[in-house]
């Protein structure tokens, strides 16, 4: 596993033995941030939340492509440390925060805090029922700024509605085993078709 663009490029990241941990494929890796670059123009200044963090491979990709923080969530301790870990190759230390706490638990936290994300990543383990739940608080959340965008990965064939409160699909891509959802405000859809 590896950093595929930016200030990192190349770098290589820590991860887990095992199957609790299932870091994103450098391919989907590659096509997702095509996608969000394509959409965003750029991430410079951006602040992203990864949730469900794993080896926090999204989130140190985007933190090499320029975005400004990154805060990585995940409830085992073992990934929080990898976290960490993999913070600190790539270099990006001053830049991201590791958070040991339930995906779904933390967005309240978050919100009464009066955080707020422009690029949110959701890789929750499959089908358990998770990723609903964290769309759901999300969509009724004030945890996205306006231009925001959500990106989730799920088990292809697992049934994702396309509407979460203010949270609607924007595009929807299968890699294999693998699907990814592109989420963003209801607000912003209405404007861009007008």
């Amino acid at each position: 596993m590896r950093i595929i663009s930016g200030s990192a490029r190349g770098r290589t990241l820590l991860a887990p033995q095992g199957v609790r941990v299932r870091p994103t494929a450098d391919r989907i890796k590659e096509a997702l941030f095509s996608i969000i670059l394509s959409r965003e123009g750029n991430l410079g200044g951006k602040r992203l939340l990864d949730l469900c963090a794993g080896t926090g491979g999204l989130g140190i990709e985007a933190l090499s492509r320029g975005a400004e923080t990154a805060l990585f969530v995940d409830n085992h301790r073992e990934s929080a440390d990898f976290i960490t870990r993999n913070i600190e190759l790539a270099g990006f230390s001053g830049q991201g925060r590791v958070l040991v706490r339930d995906a779904v638990s933390v967005l309240g936290e978050l919100e009464e805090r009066g955080e707020s994300f422009d690029l949110i990543f959701l890789d929750p383990p499959y089908r358990m029922g998770l990723t609903e739940k964290i769309l759901a608080r999300v969509g009724h959340s004030r945890l996205l700024t306006d231009e925001a965008l959500m990106v989730v990965e799920f088990a292809t064939g697992e049934e994702l509605a396309s509407t979460f409160g203010r949270l609607q699909e924007c595009d929807r891509r299968r890699y294999g085993a693998t699907s990814v959802a592109f989420f963003e405000l209801r607000t912003q859809n209405l404007e861009h078709r007008t």
